[in-house]
């Protein structure tokens, strides 16, 4: 019987050194995806961010609407920006039936919404500028919004 192979430098420790190479190069793969899907979703969120605030002050100071109904209005015209961004370009390779993922994605942005109005609310009261409340508010905000998306609208299957 060959006792080489059960030894320190024998084939078994060979096989167990490959295994935890691939366990490491596989955790670092994913980190740098993970890092890449939050920079793409940064970029994505940065694009509606403008876009959010744009129509938001848009329908503040030109249209003369409310300002929770501007941003609600603002809202919807961002988050179909992110969506279709998100879907095409930071979570490419987790795409999933349009319809579906776009439910859970919406699902997402109306509890990120919800919050973004309570905080709005809450600044507008506190005595914050409105536009800068929205701006402050949307910040707050995108760390709920990143993970939701992640962990559940574009999730592996």
């Amino acid at each position: 019987m060959d006792d080489t192979r059960h030894g320190p430098g024998g084939k078994d420790a060979g096989v167990a050194d490959m295994q935890a190479y691939r366990r490491r190069r596989g955790r670092s793969i994913a980190a740098r995806d993970a890092c890449q899907a939050l920079a793409r979703f940064s970029i994505v969120g940065a694009s509606g961010y403008a876009v959010n605030l744009a129509v938001y002050t848009l329908l503040l100071k030109w249209a003369g609407l409310h300002y929770l109904v501007s941003a609600l209005i603002s809202f919807l015209v961002a988050v179909t920006n992110n969506y279709w961004w998100n879907r095409h370009w930071t979570f490419r390779g987790q795409r999933g039936h349009f319809a579906y993922q776009g439910m859970r994605f919406f699902a997402v942005a109306v509890l990120a919404l919800v919050a973004n109005l309570v905080v709005l609310r809450l600044l507008v009261a506190g005595g914050v500028g409105k536009v800068l409340a929205q701006a402050i508010a949307i910040i707050l905000v995108t760390p709920l919004n990143f993970l939701g998306n992640k962990l559940w609208s574009f999730r592996h299957r």
